[in-house]
């Protein structure tokens, strides 16, 4: 009798307490999206987003509750998710790629370390200037606020959204060090998928009504299981650059004479080039819920905001443009072939079938190769909740999942966290959980 993959889980020790850990967190975080912050009233808050939910308004406040799990609509103490954490480390990576000296501090002893502490404080920072946001935010819904001084309430919200934003990231570091999985993509993912239930509720009581014809429920769920395999596809598939060393003598030993490759992704990028984009195109969102649709200064953000529409036809051919720009300029810095094809000459290495200094000229047009169809499927993943409910008229809540960036968090949080799974099942002598194919993490 084959032996149950499921249950060998259960029977290594190791991997059972990290899984039941990972539980145990993630239970700890989804309690602490539904503690509503001090000062505001559950009900009136409840009742103002449902009202926003049936006329499709906000789609900032929409686009950041999706991520947390609902926490941002419940002005929760973790509405802000580990979101901050993500953007600082995004912008600190490319700081260091951008200028030299950055590049080389953290690249000294302790260096690793002087960036950590440099991007909780950076998430320190962001998380004050967002929870500024939110109690602005919160000042615009009536007969929320129930606390008499202004003061004290964006006292208490800024410093409970701050801290309870820093205690996700500590909750996300608890996972990475105990658990199974990266810590901060496994307190997205949890956020994402506790969206899933209410989202199949919606549809389903959507169909019953009328306003949905389940016919076009089948076809969305087979587009659904093609563009996941897709994305693993997209997301495991490579390209080798095979190189040759020659063999050299040092004293008496000899080095070289093996044969290798660049791994060269199909995406090189990942998800970064579509979180930039979005990132982006949401600032007059967050600008409009940040100062105020009434005052006048504020009209020329209201009108851009109008433009910018997550459905509309503007946002999504600026988020196709945006995603191309940023997948070239992102993967230019991080896969500098100018830096390879040194580094492969300095080892006395070589391209077969490429003379040697043509290796910079060669590497440069195999990435051109890869970046822009590479970068065509992330714009197309990324236009395909739009898409989904403009023509079959789906919810929100379902359409974003099945594209974007929650889609390619999705997967990709699954591969890593099988992987994980998979070399620990193998270290302990036991079955993988799959008996063909292999299991390759990426990095998200």
């Amino acid at each position: 009798m084959a032996s149950n993959p499921i249950v060998n889980i259960f029977k290594v020790k190791e991997l059972r307490s990290r899984l039941l850990f990972t539980f145990l967190v993630l239970a700890v975080f989804r309690l602490g999206s539904v503690i509503t912050i001090p000062g505001i009233d559950a009900s009136v808050l409840l009742q103002y987003f449902d009202n926003l939910a049936s006329q499709n308004k906000n789609a900032f406040a929409s686009y950041m509750d999706f991520f947390v799990g609902g926490a941002f609509s419940n002005f929760s103490i973790f509405m802000l998710g580990v979101m901050p954490y993500i953007s600082t480390q995004i912008i600190l990576q490319l700081a260091v790629i951008i200028f030299p000296s950055l590049k080389r501090a953290v690249q000294e002893d302790g260096g690793q370390r002087k960036f950590a502490t440099w991007t909780r404080m950076g998430t320190v920072l962001v998380c004050i200037l967002q929870s500024y946001a939110v109690t602005v935010y919160a000042s615009s819904i009536p007969g929320c606020i129930m606390l008499n001084s202004r003061g004290m309430f964006n006292f208490l919200a800024m410093l409970t959204v701050t801290t309870g934003s820093m205690v996700t990231v500590w909750l996300g570091d608890q996972i990475t060090a105990n658990g199974i999985g990266n810590g901060v993509s496994m307190i997205i993912f949890a956020g994402i998928v506790a969206r899933l239930p209410s989202a199949v509720v919606e549809l389903g009581q959507k169909v019953s009504s009328g306003e949905i014809n389940f016919v076009f429920v089948i076809i969305v769920a087979l587009m659904f299981l093609v563009i996941v395999a897709l994305v693993v596809c997209e997301q495991s598939g490579e390209r080798k650059i095979p190189v040759h060393y020659a063999k050299r003598v040092v004293g008496r030993k000899m080095y070289g004479g093996q044969n290798t490759y660049i791994p060269f992704k199909i995406n090189p990028s990942n998800v970064i080039p579509l979180i930039f984009a979005s990132s982006l195109l949401t600032l007059p969102l967050q600008l409009v819920s940040m100062i105020g649709n009434k005052q006048d200064s504020a009209r020329w953000i209201t009108r851009l905001s109008a433009v910018l529409a997550p459905n509309g036809l503007w946002y999504n051919i600026l988020l196709v443009v945006l995603i191309i720009f940023f997948a070239y300029f992102y993967t230019q810095v991080t896969l500098n072939p100018t830096e390879i094809a040194k580094n492969i000459r300095e080892n006395g290495g070589s391209i077969p079938g490429v003379r040697t200094d043509k290796t910079e000229e060669y590497l440069q047009k195999i990435l051109n190769r890869l970046i822009l169809p590479g970068s065509l499927f992330l714009a197309f993943i990324a236009i395909i909740p739009t898409l989904v409910q403009n023509a079959f008229h789906f919810p929100q809540s379902i359409s974003m999942l099945m594209g974007g960036t929650s889609l390619i968090i999705l997967v990709g949080v699954d591969l890593d966290t099988m992987s994980q799974i998979e070399a620990l099942l193998k270290m302990h002598h036991q079955d993988g959980l799959t008996k063909k194919g292999k299991i390759r993490s990426r990095n998200l």
